[in-house]
């Protein structure tokens, strides 16, 4: 099963032609607009989760409940069944619009934990987190174990990213995507994320730049937890978008199981 991120540039696409199994919107782009075309994707069998970046988990800002209360009103209107948000802070008395990473610690474990529950407890549902990209951290712990310990704390699904696995093993060395998802308990996992990035001559990094085709190792890693785990795969690709016909070869590549 491969999902598609649903982007404003595809608007105007006869989505019926969209060889997706279900679609990702940001509910901040949502909120009191016409639901129509998110609707008509519901409507056809194919369901949207919502993926968000504003909820700002990793700040130190009350909880918005105000907005919690829009996104639990698109959850009702269109029958959602997964919204996630990132593991990061986005922001306190502004909204940045970036993700900004949390220190690798047991103190921002417990409390990044706290204020997920306090999210689901809002919600009345179990919410997923995403690992992200970051360029610069400092804790105590490695990644994986701080992802695992907050997860198991708050109780809540992970969604899993497997470009930015990449991306921060490529730029810091960290574990790779292989033994990452080996430490991982898969069955915390809503769904995967899977994308392109590429690397920026200015800061000698990789950046996670949802421009270009999935990585093929990844595509790969993708596909075998899928048909081991039937855990389903999405595409991001947010920048630079192609046409429909190459979304639906990329689509159609990660569809094809292959098991090693």
């Amino acid at each position: 099963m491969a999902g598609l991120g649903y982007r404003r540039e595809m608007a105007s696409w006869d989505m019926t032609t969209v060889h997706a199994d279900f679609f990702e919107v940001a509910p901040e782009n949502w909120i009191s607009r016409d639901l129509a075309p998110l609707q008509q994707l519901v409507d056809s069998g194919r369901p949207v989760h919502l993926h968000g970046v504003s909820l700002n988990l990793g700040g130190t800002a009350p909880i918005n409940r105000d907005f919690l209360s829009e996104v639990a009103q698109l959850i009702d209107d269109l029958g959602v069944s997964c919204y996630s948000d990132h593991l990061s802070a986005s922001g306190d008395a502004h909204q940045l619009y970036d993700l900004f990473p949390i220190p690798f610690t047991e103190f921002e474990a417990q409390r990044l934990a706290g204020r997920i529950c306090q999210v689901q407890d809002i919600l009345g549902m179990q919410i997923a987190v995403e690992n992200i990209t970051w360029y610069t951290n400092i804790g105590e712990m490695p990644e994986i174990d701080f992802i695992d310990r907050v997860v198991t704390l708050a109780d809540c699904k992970l969604l899993l990213d497997l470009n930015n696995i990449a991306v921060n093993h490529k730029n810091h060395g960290s574990l790779a995507p292989e033994p990452f998802i080996n430490a991982l308990d898969l069955h915390r996992v809503s769904y995967i994320h899977v994308a392109g990035h590429e690397f920026d001559d200015r800061f000698s990094l990789y950046l996670d730049t949802h421009s270009q085709p999935v990585e093929k190792s990844t595509q790969s890693l993708a596909q075998q937890l899928n048909a081991k785990y039937s855990i389903p795969i999405l595409l991001e690709w947010d920048n630079d978008v192609p046409s429909l016909e190459r979304l639906n070869q990329e689509l159609s590549c990660l569809k094809t199981s292959t098991i090693s």
